[in-house]
């Protein structure tokens, strides 16, 4: 039990041991004016056993994707956690230096990064991978910087069948700079190809495509690529991690691969810190951004490990740097290189096929109900768009009372998708769960 004082001696006692006679002479520095004049009307002082218990209390009328059905996702997924993930990432030596400025005396933690950006290079079929950068909106934007950096072109094409958030990130990097930003349509939730077709040229650094898109739907992006190869320009594909255990990675057709590692093993965290992954080809190794471990030997031949090529403008390059990435998101790399290891080779098409698996049960179920119907025609991951018979509001309105998280409403980034939502189904909804959510929406 924590002692808590109560009388004016305790106070006094206390003063006397930091050398100040009163309180008020404690807080001299702040101006008087700022000196609150009364009273906090403050409830009596509890012990730590029932302050405890009251703070649990009010925790407990949050509701979230922990304590009830949650059908949400827009880039923010609830996916199962092994307890090893938090048990390593937690040890002191982990959690209290993952980002070390005398690397080399971190061996473990250089050794851990190296292993994360491998999974990550075997994940997305790609040559090199850094450790990391913030999240998987300025992955993008990074992605978009590096492109016209290697290109040396000035014209960027942007689908809207990516994550909206996302866009805006890049929109805000190109803000100050002389680049002609172009939003391509799409055509039955996919990105409209001819239009992409008509946009490219000479001037065309890049065309970014996510798959699987905001909707969900799993663009064509080796044809895509294809034109834009044909323009000399580069592809940026931006994906779900937990999608590649059963899609083909992207590596096979694009030069840089990014996209939000929140799915490998962190939490939803109520929307950060999260995790952003970055992969390309060797070539343009050095044009990457953020921080590269590298495995070298020693001068008696011994394995170790080092900080190579991160020329940061912390470091020495400055204002000659190559982003702005001045910090990374180590820690959550470690988590998702400690989730990636316990799944294996065999767990993560095992939790994608369950995702895929019982998002298309939802999906079916969904639209035999009167008024519902999948908005889409093209095959999707594990995230659907439904037509619904009224507002998303009032509906979700309905499901939170029968404690269910209910989908995202599109409108309120795509205006012209009235009384459509966003569901997303990932191995951690029951059939049980699907089943309820369908029995609520028919009521």
């Amino acid at each position: 039990m924590s002692y808590i004082p109560h009388t004016d001696q305790d106070i006094k006692e206390m003063l006397a041991v930091i050398g100040v006679k009163s309180i008020p002479e404690l807080f001299q520095s702040v101006p008087s004016n700022w000196h609150l004049q009364k009273k906090l009307n403050l409830p009596p002082a509890l012990s730590e056993l029932a302050l405890s218990r009251f703070v649990r209390q009010l925790a407990e009328k949050n509701i979230s994707a922990a304590s009830r059905p949650s059908f949400l996702g827009a880039g923010c997924y609830h996916h199962f956690i092994p307890a090893v993930v938090d048990h390593l990432a937690g040890r002191s030596e982990f959690y209290t230096s993952y980002t070390p400025y005398q690397s080399e005396a971190s061996q473990g933690n250089l050794q851990a990064f190296f292993e994360y950006q491998t999974m990550i290079c075997e994940l997305t079929g790609m040559e090199v991978a850094n450790a990391s950068v913030y999240d998987g909106a300025t992955a993008l934007a990074e992605a978009v910087l590096m492109s016209l950096a290697v290109t040396r072109r000035k014209k960027v094409l942007l689908p809207k069948t990516i994550h909206p958030e996302y866009r805006q990130v890049v929109s805000t990097y190109l803000k100050d700079l002389d680049i002609d930003l172009r939003e391509i349509d799409f055509q039955d939730g996919l990105t409209d190809s001819e239009q992409v077709k008509k946009e490219l040229d000479s001037q065309t650094a890049c065309v970014a495509v996510q798959n699987p898109n905001f909707f969900g739907l799993l663009e064509d992006g080796r044809s895509i690529a294809e034109l834009v190869h044909q323009n000399g320009g580069l592809m940026i594909s931006l994906v779900n991690p937990i999608s590649l255990g059963l899609l083909q990675p992207p590596g096979e057709y694009a030069d840089i691969v990014v996209g939000e590692g929140q799915p490998l093993g962190n939490e939803m965290y109520f929307g950060g810190p999260h995790l952003g992954f970055f992969a390309t080809k060797k070539k343009y190794v050095r044009k990457m951004p953020g921080r590269l471990v590298g495995q070298t030997v020693d001068t008696k031949g011994r394995r170790g490990f080092v900080l190579t090529l991160s020329a940061r403008e912390q470091h020495i390059r400055r204002a000659k740097a190559t982003s702005n990435i001045c910090s990374n998101e180590a820690l959550c790399a470690l988590r998702a290189g400690i989730y990636l290891s316990a799944l294996g080779k065999k767990g993560l098409p095992q939790i994608a096929r369950l995702c895929f698996q019982k998002a298309h049960y939802a999906a079916e179920k969904i639209s035999k109900l009167k008024g519902f119907k999948v908005l889409f025609s093209a095959p999707f991951f594990n995230e659907f768009v439904i037509q619904c018979p009224k507002s998303p509001a009032v509906i979700n309105k309905r499901l939170l009372k029968n404690d269910i998280i209910g989908g995202l409403d599109l409108r309120s980034f795509y205006p012209e998708l009235k009384n459509t939502m966003l569901f997303c189904v990932t191995e951690m909804n029951t059939k049980e769960e699907i089943d309820r959510l369908v029995e609520v929406l028919k009521k």
